[in-house]
């Protein structure tokens, strides 16, 4: 490509700095006014539960909430800190172009609505490690019976792509769908369209990801040199999108791309401590009320903030990112990719049981490990004093057994993934 060509067309992107226009003078008291109930706002949901004034600061902007089929109604409600027990969560990225901006395309001539991001993330019951399943979205699978919004049901068929879900019942089929796949129960679920993803990039203030190779993309007009970018607002979203940029240009290359983007925002929320600040996951769960459809067992402040701070105290490590397992195949004549079955079993079963997971595989077609990526030194362990031990007494009860740490699985090698301990960057397709 020529240099003026590359200059015009990289001119087209979409720049990851805001450009401000002239603004209007603000008047002094109105100033005041907005900082105090700013502030009011973040003192009011430090403490151990919601106040009338952020509830309805949420509730003002909410979007109408889904009902799962598993829901149970008049659960109450928790005060903001750590959810207890485990969690499963049912994240739904949708491609439909309704109500979006016009730049991702006519709504009225891009009709789909399919969930072409599906992921589920699993918080161990003991809040020790979490789990997020990317599953692809051209994945053969078994759809049950879904309800239709206006009454009735869908019938279930035996193997359809994944990522038509949304199409027979919208967010709750999904769900259901994968309930079935997984035999795991899903009470909290999500969608977000192309806007949400643009404003909870910005709720966060960006993320960081590296590139190991150029990304020139001019289907999401994705372009990006090789070194370390701070991503935020449409920039954000094209990357999280880009598939022709990354990897193979495939689907199963632009999960491992994703999840780049995915370990160091976990990396980045951590160091921040905002998973420990009820006041910054206030911010992110209003931009997520006002710009994502939720379950109804999602649709308040309180669960989804709490939700967040049960990932508080995992360690980078424990964070996993991991490809549903699945090989090239076709279904119906259709090509696309059909599960692995016995590491698929695996890798449910071990989160069934609460287990830790270890990875053997690589991290994917659209990602490579970061060559600079920073090396923990090994901590060196204190000389214990040499003392002999004293006589045993009889009449001193026994000490309590030491619970026993649960045995980790080890995924075989199809399992493509990474934690947010493994620092990885984006690999290019141009």
């Amino acid at each position: 490509m020529s240099e003026p060509s590359r200059r015009s067309r990289r001119s087209q992107q979409v720049s990851t700095i805001a450009r401000h226009g002239r603004l209007k003078k603000s008047h002094p008291f109105k100033t005041i006014a907005r900082f105090l109930a700013g502030a009011l706002a973040v003192l009011l949901v430090s403490g151990t539960a919601v106040s009338a004034y952020a509830f309805w600061d949420i509730a003002k902007d909410v979007q109408p909430s889904v009902t799962l089929a598993n829901e149970t109604p008049g659960v109450s409600i928790p005060n903001i800190d750590a959810i207890e027990g485990g969690v499963n969560l049912l994240l739904v990225g949708s491609d439909s172009r309704a109500g979006q901006d016009g730049v991702f395309g006519d709504a009225k001539k891009e009709t789909g609505n399919l969930n072409d991001v599906t992921m589920l993330m699993h918080i161990s019951e003991d809040h020790s490690a979490a789990t997020v399943i990317s599953f692809p979205r051209d994945l053969f699978v078994p759809i049950p019976s879904c309800p239709k919004e206006g009454g009735g049901t869908y019938s279930a068929m035996t193997s359809q792509k994944i990522n038509t879900t949304l199409s027979y019942g919208g967010l709750a089929c999904t769900v259901l769908t994968v309930e079935k796949l997984t035999g795991l129960s899903i009470p909290f679920a999500a969608e977000v369209q192309f806007n949400g993803v643009i404003e909870l990039s910005n709720a966060v203030g960006g993320v960081d990801v590296c590139v190991a190779e150029p990304i020139e993309d001019d289907y999401t007009q994705t372009y990006l040199d090789a070194g370390t970018h701070t991503l935020q607002g449409m920039a954000a979203l094209q990357f999280l999108r880009t598939r022709h940029g990354v990897g193979d240009g495939s689907d199963l290359g632009r999960i491992s791309n994703q999840q780049v983007f995915l370990s160091s925002l976990v990396r980045q929320l951590k160091s921040s401590e905002t998973l420990t600040d009820p006041g910054k996951l206030f911010g992110i769960a209003k931009a997520a009320s006002s710009n994502m459809t939720l379950s109804n067992s999602l649709s308040n402040i309180n669960t989804m903030v709490s939700i967040a701070m049960a990932l508080k105290n995992i360690p980078l490590e424990q964070v996993v990112f991991v490809q549903y397992p699945n090989a090239a195949g076709q279904s119906g004549g259709q090509s696309g990719v059909l599960p692995l079955k016995t590491p698929a079993k695996q890798l449910v079963d071990a989160l069934v049981a609460d287990q830790p997971i270890t990875l053997t595989g690589d991290t994917g077609a659209g990602s490579v490990i970061d060559p600079n990526a920073p090396v923990a030194e090994a901590p060196v362990a204190p000389e214990a004093p040499v003392t002999e031990a004293p006589a045993p007494d009889a009449s001193t009860p026994a000490a309590p057994a030491t619970p026993t740490t649960p045995e980790v699985v080890e995924l075989p090698k199809t399992v493509q993934g990474q934690t947010a301990g493994d620092y990885t960057c984006s690999k290019g397709n141009d």
